[in-house]
């Protein structure tokens, strides 16, 4: 393996789509969310042992989450969880981890994953980041991995590709966020487009120079503590400074301005696996399109359900169609799969009405 290769694995996120599952305490990334026996964290660090040796894995999250990262993946040391101490979105952590591997590797080449994605096809995934590890190793490129879309998804972020390519590696010309369903069909038409998947690779060098000419104000807080980075005062920096960063996406913050972005179109059976919905899809499923985690689910004149109990509790669906039902002990869910989107905005209801005990 490499030794300049480097991962970082954002697990920071609460995954409120996935409520009441997935809770503040203990968001999706910790759950066994596909029945394996592992959680989705501990399945992705997993797949990337393929590509480095465990040292050379970071895990980026929040403070409150730095005993479960442990739990899970006890391998790990102090000094690869890095600790936001406040939600500012992707690009002020990407930042901080540039800055922490260049501290230990001048030469580190980083992958910046999601710790909650399904990868059906392991081998194409490694192979994929390797081509682009050994691209972005030989040349200043912040590139992406795109997904060759399978239908007009509203869901996900299109990114416009040129057909110009060398080594398989594309010119980004422009990104799209979420579409609607008219465009999206225009974009997968037009063979010009991939998903965004929210996977980039990037020398460490080559990352900072774009923070530094796109988004000084996040770098200049952030490069102010490079004395710290690890060593036993990082944390403290961190907890200062850290807040005071501009809460803003790496999309945003520097792919879409900068003029250095390559996209490889890949596909390996991805899934950001971002809402029940999705989940739903990737499933086994019976003949009528239920899926659900438990033999105990009965399901009668019903079809196209997404159903998750707890193991001990029998359920009977009968005349039920395109439905969520997740049962929490605590919290029972039953929703419209066409209006799962507003699963989110529930979740702040709830904590308006009855407290942060549900949410």
């Amino acid at each position: 393996m490499n030794k300049n290769n480097y991962v970082a694995i954002m697990a920071g996120g609460i995954g409120s789509r996935f409520w009441p599952a997935s809770r503040v305490n203990r968001p999706k990334q910790f759950l066994d969310i596909m029945g394996t026996g592992k959680s989705l964290i501990q399945q992705t660090c997993d797949r990337f042992l393929n590509l480095c040796p465990k040292e050379n894995i970071f895990i980026v999250t929040n403070s409150i989450y730095k005993d479960l990262v442990k739990e899970h993946l006890p391998f790990i040391t102090d000094n690869q969880i890095l600790c936001e101490p406040s939600r500012n979105n992707t690009a002020p952590c990407v930042a901080y981890t540039a800055l922490k591997l260049a501290a230990l590797n001048p030469d580190a080449n980083l992958v910046v994953a999601p710790s909650d994605h399904i990868i059906l096809k392991e081998g194409a995934f490694i192979e994929a980041l390797k081509q682009g590890l050994d691209y972005t190793s030989k040349n200043d490129a912040l590139l992406t991995l795109g997904i060759s879309p399978t239908r007009p998804d509203t869901g996900y972020g299109y990114i416009k590709f040129s057909n110009d390519n060398q080594e398989g590696v594309h010119k980004v010309e422009r990104f799209t966020e979420k579409p609607d369903f008219d465009t999206a069909k225009t974009f997968v038409t037009s063979g010009s487009y991939l998903w965004n998947a929210g996977i980039f690779l990037w020398k460490v060098s080559s990352l900072l120079s774009a923070f530094q000419k796109n988004a000084p104000e996040i770098y200049d807080i952030l490069a102010a503590g490079n004395e710290y980075y690890n060593t036993d005062q990082e944390q403290a920096f961190i907890d200062k400074a850290y807040p005071t960063t501009p809460s803003i996406s790496i999309d945003y913050a520097i792919m879409e301005k900068a003029d250095n972005v390559y996209t490889i179109p890949s596909e390996f059976g991805w899934s950001d696996l971002g809402t029940w919905a999705s989940l739903h899809a990737e499933s086994d499923k019976d003949d009528h399109g239920n899926s659900s985690n438990s033999e105990n689910a009965l399901f009668f004149d019903s079809k196209d359900n997404m159903i998750r109990l707890p193991n001990n509790k029998l359920a009977v669906i009968n005349g039920l169609e395109d439905y969520i039902i997740v049962d929490e002990d605590d919290v029972l869910l039953i929703f419209p799969k066409a209006k799962e989107q507003e699963i989110k905005q529930i979740t702040g209801l709830i904590k308006e009405k009855k407290g942060e005990k549900f949410v």
